[in-house]
C-alpha cells in the first residue's frame, strides 16, 4: 500500500487486505471499483462508518445506501434470508448489475431505518474476491459529492477523501456507463424503480414462467 495524494493510502491488488480490514474496522471508508465507477465501501454494520459515508457525500441520512456482497451466503449477516423465494429466480441474474430491495430481519446502520436493503453479486470479479477475503459486505453508493458525476479516474479519489480516515483501491479507469438495474419484488414479480444496465428483456426472463414486470 502506497501513499497517495492527500495524504490518502492507495491499494493495489495482491497487497495484504489487513490494512482495509482494519480501515473498516474504525470507521473508515474505501474507495471501490465496481463495473461502471469508482463507489464508497463501508461496513454496512458500523454506523461510524456509514456516517461517514453520508458526511463524505453530503447526502441525507435518511437515504439508504446500496451493498455489494460476495456472494448468497454473505446475506444473513446483513439480516437477509437468503432463501427468500424471489431470490431463486433473481440470483440467476448475479454477479450482474441488478440490485434487488430486500427485507431486514433487524436493524442496520447503511439501511437507515428502512426495513430493506438493495443487495447485489457485482459484476466485477476481483470486487467479489475482495469482499470473500474481508468476510463481509460493503457498501457501493458511488464515490462522489451528491449532484457530481461518479468519479472514473483512480487518481481523482485521493482528493475526495482527503480529511477523511480511507483508503483507495487502485483498479485502473473504469469504463463509465449506467448504474445497477433496481427493482422491488412484488406479489406477482418485480416493479423496476430504476432503470440501469440489466435490461428489461433480460429481467423478464429471469421471471418466467409464472412472474411478470410490474408497471
Amino acid at each position: 500500500m502506497t501513499p497517495g495524494a492527500a495524504q490518502v493510502p492507495v491499494w493495489h491488488w495482491g497487497d495484504p487486505v489487513e490494512p482495509l480490514a482494519a480501515c473498516l474496522e474504525r470507521g473508515g471508508l474505501i474507495a471501490i471499483p465496481t463495473e461502471s465507477s469508482y463507489g464508497l465501501g463501508a461496513d454496512p454494520g458500523n454506523s461510524r462508518g456509514v456516517a461517514a459515508v453520508y458526511r463524505l457525500k453530503g447526502r441525507s441520512a435518511d437515504q439508504p445506501l446500496p451493498v455489494v456482497v460476495a456472494d448468497l451466503h454473505q446475506l444473513p449477516g446483513l439480516g437477509i434470508a437468503a432463501d427468500l423465494p424471489i431470490l431463486e429466480r433473481l440470483s440467476q441474474g448475479w454477479p450482474g448489475p441488478l440490485s434487488v430491495l430486500l427485507p431486514l430481519s433487524r436493524p442496520l446502520p447503511a439501511a437507515a431505518g428502512a426495513g430493506s436493503l438493495a443487495v447485489r453479486i457485482p459484476g466485477h470479479a476481483r470486487l467479489r474476491s475482495l469482499l470473500a477475503a474481508l468476510d463481509r459486505p460493503l457498501t457501493a453508493t458511488s464515490a462522489n459529492r451528491s449532484g457530481e458525476a461518479p468519479i472514473l479516474d483512480p487518481a481523482a479519489l485521493p482528493a475526495l477523501l482527503a480529511g477523511f480516515d480511507a483508503v483507495v483501491i487502485d483498479d485502473g479507469r473504469l469504463p463509465g456507463g449506467p448504474p445497477s438495474t433496481l427493482v422491488e419484488p412484488t406479489a406477482s414479480g418485480v416493479r423496476v424503480l430504476r432503470e440501469g444496465s440489466f435490461g428489461r428483456a433480460r429481467l423478464a426472463a429471469l421471471l418466467a414462467p409464472g412472474g411478470r414486470l410490474d408497471a
